[in-house]
């Protein structure tokens, strides 16, 4: 039958009309009602019990079905479905997961394991009941709002009366339609913490915690909103130089996924392992073994840069609130959990009142019913309302002592009153019944007017009754940026072609000029003096004639390049020192003054700044008087690389050759020890250890009784934990120790001077008995240390100060040392000296040195003046003693003469010339 289109609507022959509905609209509205779906009903947890509606319904049928013993997981997936409009599978996941949580539900059975991603037994294998922390704080039917499920059967809640943040607690994770949320799960007891400090108007701060350890750092969390993240680190441990264990993973990841990318990492490359063994069993234990001459804390860091020993996480707290879904922070939602129990403790309480006056009130009108025989007038009344009337004209003298109405429900409940409890009605027992209720009403009325301390008192209960074993797992702290080029292995060889100007890893038959990385970047210079910066590839074209290429290292302020060139214009010859600390990379720079005609005779690249002496050979038909002479780089400041240069000769140069190598114009480095890292920087974070040359060393003093000395590498890892002292090596350092012995638990007092020098080697410098602790330790020449102690036979303490130096002489590092001369130790603690020698480890950063530039108008102030008292006192010194009769006058001092101060060097060393006064 064909039909007409009409106006958006369609007519049969017949005259029908059909309302005609653009498949746009229907995409439209069905979308749309699809979306808010995902995002209400599945994907997006409520604020106000924090859970999903598959977890609500999970909960909800378990607590229907609670009857104390454990059921089988089954048959709860089975009640829920009663609830939820979807497969037993997603139910049964939904339920595995929580119980993971190790929070709302008591397991039993095989639930899985989150740290190795093991998968929980089925259904009907394992069994599972409400915690007790779950009956306190997730049900209440008297202050749930119900609604109906989805066919209409049950009653299912909307929410769950929760009165802790258990959104916090748990976490959540979910994908909807354009919308997801992510909630990272915070510490227990924290958070009851937090909201204690709330109800009480003090500020919090709130930090997640997971179940699986590790590290983390939270200088980005940006409490949870979106933009924020955080940086997760597994905890890895260095049992020997060949050996490492992983401890702890980082949240999200398991120790199968952790594992395969290690082993990943290894194939590609990045690091060099031999194997990778998983030991996990109650605690995680990966061991990893290192291929030969890999080094462990190059090792540490190369995992955190290239495996899923660190993982960045970015959270997104989005919630429903009132329907709809809402990116709050983390304390927002806290502050609103703590404002939502307030509310449900009030409601408790209101509703036990209202509870209580009710029976105060019965028992009352069953009191006057009783004792004044009201029963009896009605045995005369013949209909029900006469009954009904005789009652209430008996409890009329005495409805004004009620707090409400008599009603007719009330006057209906006397007469249900048995004649046997009316027989053996108690009046003392009555009354004594009616007095424990006034009691806990006057509590309850108490608590009303003081909510907030009644929620606080309420919070301390959960937190003693369930917090321990709730405290924090993950340890926050600071986690450095791990530059990847600088950690990557080896794994690929660099070759050059210098005529054709190809470099890479693939001209297996050219030039080898090391080793590198697949994320190198790679730096060549030219003849004709330009040079540029490329990504390391197979084959890459630089340009011809290459002079140097080499692994670039961006901001490297150390490498310094000598150069010689003859310029294109002026045909001078220039020499130049340069450092290229930052550049674009595949663009050509040009090092020489003019673009065209100029070529570079000599160059070096020198990775400590070194400078070195070069002869010069003019050409023979030079008019130079000097045709070969010699020229020191040191001589000429390390400028930009855009730098003309200084003249080296106007004249012709046949060649330049290297006479002798130079050593570095650099100073020393400066370093910095992070202790809250246990790294070393040159970013002056962190306590300063000095400057350091190349064959400079630094020294480690740890809590158990040992040291060892290790480079100033900048990817050297410490146990700041176990640290008790780290100071620049000075082979000249005297230690000085108290310790105690293990098996006599005699203290013992030794000093000795640092005799290994093998690096990366620990060295135990108290007794190897099995409970020996290190008391004290001081690096000063002369230490004072205060003791407290007690006295034979007293309970009262002492205090001595002792100087070690006074107590035993230098020996060997192995040695037992003296026996202390108190052996009641309670307490030990060293007394800096006024005025500290010069000790290893003390040195100023040549950043932070006082510029005396800005004092000299003031001493040459001070020492003017200084030098006129002089003259004054010396003037007077001359009238008052000058001699009766000499044929010669002592004129004393002229103004201008110069006076001679004897400076003592014991004067000096002592500090008594600390303002530099005189030279």
């Amino acid at each position: 039958m064909d039909e007409l289109e009409n106006n958006g609507e369609l007519q049969n022959e017949e005259g029908t009309i059909h309302n005609v509905v653009p498949v746009s609209g229907m995409y439209e509205n069905w979308f749309l009602d699809y979306a808010s779906y995902v995002i209400l009903e599945r994907a997006v947890p409520a604020i106000n019990d924090g859970l999903k509606p598959v977890q609500r319904r999970i909960l909800h049928a378990m607590r229907e079905m609670d009857d104390g013993r454990y059921n089988k997981v089954a048959n709860i997936i089975g009640s829920t479905m009663q609830y939820h409009p979807h497969g037993d599978m997603s139910i049964g996941d939904a339920m595995v997961n929580l119980g993971q949580k190790e929070l709302l539900i008591d397991m039993q059975g095989n639930w899985g394991d989150v740290r190795t991603g093991d998968r929980a037994a089925a259904s009907r294998y394992i069994e599972a009941r409400p915690s007790k922390f779950a009956l306190d704080v997730l049900y209440n039917p008297q202050t749930t709002e119900w609604q109906l499920s989805y066919d209409g059967r049950k009653k299912e809640p909307v929410t769950l009366p929760v009165k802790f943040p258990l959104l916090l607690a748990q976490g959540v994770e979910g994908i909807a339609v354009g919308l997801s949320t992510k909630i990272l799960p915070h510490n227990f007891c924290e958070l009851i913490d937090a909201c204690i400090k709330y109800l009480r108007g003090k500020s919090f701060k709130l930090y997640p915690d997971f179940l699986t350890g590790g590290t983390i750092d939270v200088s980005e969390y940006n409490k949870g909103l979106r933009g924020g993240k955080v940086k997760v680190r597994a905890k890895i441990e260095e049992v020997d130089k060949n050996t490492l264990v992983i401890k702890d993973i980082p949240y999200g990841t398991t120790t199968t996924s952790l594992i395969e990318s290690i082993v990943k990492a290894n194939e590609k490359g990045k690091i060099k392992i031999k194997k990778v063994i998983d030991n996990t069993a109650k605690d995680i234990e990966i061991q990893v073994d290192l291929a030969p001459g890999q080094s462990p804390d190059i090792t540490i860091d190369a995992l955190y840069a290239f495996t899923d020993c660190q993982v960045s996480i970015s959270p997104n707290a989005c919630v429903i609130v009132e329907d709809k879904p809402i990116f709050l922070t983390v304390d927002e939602i806290l502050k609103k959990n703590a404002d939502q129990t307030v509310d449900l403790l009030r409601r408790e309480l209101e509703i036990r009142r209202n509870e209580l006056l009710e029976k105060i009130l019965f028992s009352s009108l069953e009191k006057i019913f009783i004792e004044n025989r009201i029963y009896r007038d009605i045995e005369e009344c013949e209909t029900w309302e006469s009954v009904l009337e005789t009652i209430d004209t008996g409890l009329e003298p005495y409805k004004s002592q009620f707090y409400r109405e008599i009603v007719r429900d009330d006057i209906i409940r006397l007469t249900e009153i048995k004649i046997k409890r009316i027989s053996k009605f108690d009046s003392f027992k009555a009354d004594e019944l009616m007095k424990k209720l006034q009691e806990e009403l006057a509590e309850v009325e108490h608590h009303l007017a003081n909510i907030i301390d009644y929620a606080v008192t309420y919070y301390e209960r959960l937190l003693e009754k369930y917090g321990k074993g709730k405290e924090r797992k993950t340890e926050i702290s600071s986690i450095e940026t791990i530059t990847a080029t600088v950690v990557a292995a080896n794994n690929q060889k660099l070759y050059v072609n210098r005529k054709d100007g190809f470099i890479g890893y693939g001209l297996k038959k050219d030039e080898y000029l090391g080793e590198c990385s697949d994320l190198d970047d790679i730096i060549a210079f030219r003849k004709d003096g330009k040079f540029m910066v490329v990504r390391i590839q197979d084959k890459v074209f630089v340009g011809k004639d290459i002079l140097y290429a080499g692994v670039f290292r961006k901001n490297d302020d150390r490498m310094v390049y000598n150069m010689a060139y003859v310029d294109g214009g002026s045909g001078r010859t220039f020499a130049k020192r340069f450092s290229v600390t930052s550049i674009t990379r595949d663009k050509e720079y040009n090092l020489c003054k003019s673009d065209k005609g100029s070529k570079v005779h000599y160059f070096t690249a020198n990775p400590n700044g070194e400078a070195e002496l070069i002869t010069v050979f003019l050409t023979a038909g030079a008019k130079a008087r000097k045709k070969v002479f010699d020229f020191d780089f040191a001589d000429i400041e390390i400028k930009g690389r855009g730098a003309g240069g200084n003249i080296l000769t106007r004249y012709p140069v046949r060649k330049i050759e290297l006479k002798t190598a130079g050593k570095s114009t650099l100073g020393g480095l400066d370093i910095w020890y992070d202790k809250s890292i246990g790294r070393l920087n040159t970013d002056e974070r962190g306590e300063y250890l000095g400057n350091f040359q190349a064959e400079d060393k630094i020294i480690s003093f740890y809590k158990d009784g040992q040291y060892e000395l290790s480079t100033f590498e900048l990817t050297n890892r410490y146990n700041a934990n176990n640290i008790l002292n780290i100071v620049k090596f000075d082979p000249e350092m005297t230690v000085s120790v108290i310790y105690q012995d293990g098996t006599s638990k005699t203290y013992y007092v030794k000093r000795f001077q640092i005799e290994t020098l093998t690096l990366n080697k620990e060295y135990k410098f108290i007794s190897e008995e099995k409970g020996s602790k290190l008391i004290a330790l001081s690096l000063f020449s002369a230490p004072l240390i205060e003791v407290n102690y007690k006295k034979k036979g007293e309970n009262t303490k002492s205090t001595d100060t002792f100087n070690l130096s006074e107590l035993i002489e230098i020996k060997g590092w192995k040695a037992l040392g003296n026996k202390f001369p108190v052996q009641t130790i309670t307490s030990v603690k060293e007394i800096e000296p006024e005025i500290e020698e010069e000790e290893a480890g003390t040195e100023t950063p040549s950043s932070q040195k006082e510029d005396t530039s800005e004092n000299i108008d003031f001493l040459s102030k001070l020492k003017e003046d200084i030098r006129h008292e002089v003259e004054e006192e010396s003037e007077k010194e001359k009238l008052s003693n000058a001699p009766e009769k000499s044929g010669k006058e002592d004129k004393g001092l002229d103004i201008g003469s110069s006076i001679e101060f004897d400076i003592r060097k014991d004067d000096k060393k002592n500090g008594k010339d600390q303002l530099g006064l005189f030279e």
